[in-house]
C-alpha cells in the first residue's frame, strides 16, 4: 500500500504542474479576471485578492456574486467586485469597459481568462462563431477598449489564457465563422491559436512604441488539463474529465500559471511569450507566423468596426 500512495503522491505532484511562488503584494492595483465565477477563473481571482483590488467580469451574474462572497470571506478582502460581461455580446462588452472607465482610475492587470469549449454550432449577438467570438474576438474588443486605461497605469499586463490545443488550430480566414464546414473540437483549436497569435502582434505593437521595455507586456498560457465545467457542452468530455479527473490539474492548480503571468518579478520584461506550468512553453509553428498574425489582427478590427493602429 505504501509504494502505492507514494506512487499516487508522485503522479498527483507531476500533474499539478508549476507553482507561482511569488508573494507580491498587488496594495493600489487594480486587476480584471474575465470568466471568473468558476474553475480557474474563479482561482486566479481568490489567488489575486489575497494581494489586492479584483474586478470580476462575467455574463452570469448570480454565480459571479456567489464567487465574489466566497472569496471575500475567506481572503477578508472586500474588494472583489463583480461587474457583468458578456463576451458573445459586443454591446456588452462596450457597457463594461465605459463603467469600468467611469468607476476605474487604474487598471494594471487584465487576464482574459473566459472561454466557451465544444459549443454545438451557434452564433453570437453579433453573428460570429461562438468559439472565435468569445475566445478571441471578445477579448480582442475588451483589451481594446481599456488600452488607454492600462497604457496609463503603466506597468501593467495582460494575460490571455490559451491553450495546448492552439497546436491543432488554424485560421481559416476562408471560412472564420464555420458556415461551410464545422467541427467544434477543431473550432475550440482555431480559437485558441487566434489566442497566441493576437498576444504576439499585440506584444510586438506596444513593444514599438513604448519608451520602455517593461511599462506594458502581453503573453498567453496554457493553463494545462483541468477539471473544470468548460466541457459542459460536451456529453462524452464530461464523462471522460470525470473517469480522469486523477490525472487532470484541480482548477487552483490550473490558475496557478495565469496567476505566475500576472505577478511574478521576472516578468517585468518579458512580453510576447507563452508559458505552461509556469515556465516558458513551445508555440506551433503557426503560433509563430508574424503574418497571419497581422492578417488576423486587421481581420479582427474589420469585424469589430474598430480602427486599432
Amino acid at each position: 500500500p505504501r509504494p502505492l500512495s507514494a506512487a499516487a503522491l508522485c503522479r498527483r505532484r507531476y500533474v499539478a504542474g508549476g507553482h507561482c511562488t511569488s508573494a507580491a503584494r498587488l496594495e493600489g492595483k487594480v486587476a480584471v479576471v474575465t470568466g471568473a465565477n468558476t474553475g480557474i477563473g474563479k482561482e486566479t481571482a481568490r489567488d489575486l485578492a489575497r494581494r489586492g483590488k479584483v474586478i470580476i467580469a462575467c455574463r452570469d451574474i448570480v454565480k459571479a456574486e456567489a464567487a465574489a462572497s466566497e472569496i471575500r470571506a475567506e481572503t477578508g478582502n472586500q474588494q472583489v467586485i463583480v461587474k457583468k460581461l458578456d463576451l458573445a455580446d459586443t454591446k456588452s462588452i462596450r457597457e463594461f469597459a465605459e463603467k469600468f472607465l467611469a468607476e476605474e482610475k487604474e487598471l494594471h492587470i487584465l487576464i482574459n481568462n473566459a472561454g466557451v469549449m465544444l459549443c454545438p454550432y451557434s452564433k453570437t449577438a453579433d453573428g460570429f462563431e461562438m468559439h472565435l467570438g468569445v475566445n478571441h474576438l471578445g477579448h480582442f474588443l475588451l483589451t481594446f477598449l481599456l488600452l488607454e486605461c492600462l497604457k496609463q497605469s503603466a506597468p501593467a499586463r495582460i494575460v490571455n489564457v490559451s491553450s495546448l490545443a492552439h497546436h491543432g488550430g488554424r485560421i481559416r480566414f476562408h471560412d472564420l465563422h464555420g458556415e461551410k464546414s464545422y467541427n467544434r473540437g477543431l473550432a475550440y483549436c482555431h480559437s485558441k491559436l487566434a489566442n497566441v497569435l493576437f498576444t504576439r502582434e499585440l506584444a510586438r505593437r506596444l513593444q514599438g512604441k513604448s519608451q520602455r521595455r517593461a511599462e506594458f507586456t502581453a503573453n498567453a498560457l496554457h493553463p494545462g488539463s483541468v477539471h473544470s465545467e468548460l466541457v459542459r457542452h460536451s456529453f462524452v468530455m464530461t464523462w471522460l474529465w470525470k473517469i480522469f479527473s486523477f490525472f487532470l490539474k484541480t482548477p487552483q492548480e490550473g490558475a496557478q500559471t495565469s496567476v505566475y503571468c500576472a505577478v511574478a518579478e521576472e516578468l517585468d520584461s518579458v512580453t510576447g511569450q507563452y508559458f505552461s506550468d509556469c515556465q516558458p512553453a513551445y508555440v506551433s509553428p503557426r503560433g509563430r507566423d508574424d503574418e497571419t498574425a497581422k492578417k488576423l489582427w486587421n481581420v479582427s478590427c474589420e469585424l469589430l468596426g474598430i480602427q486599432w493602429d
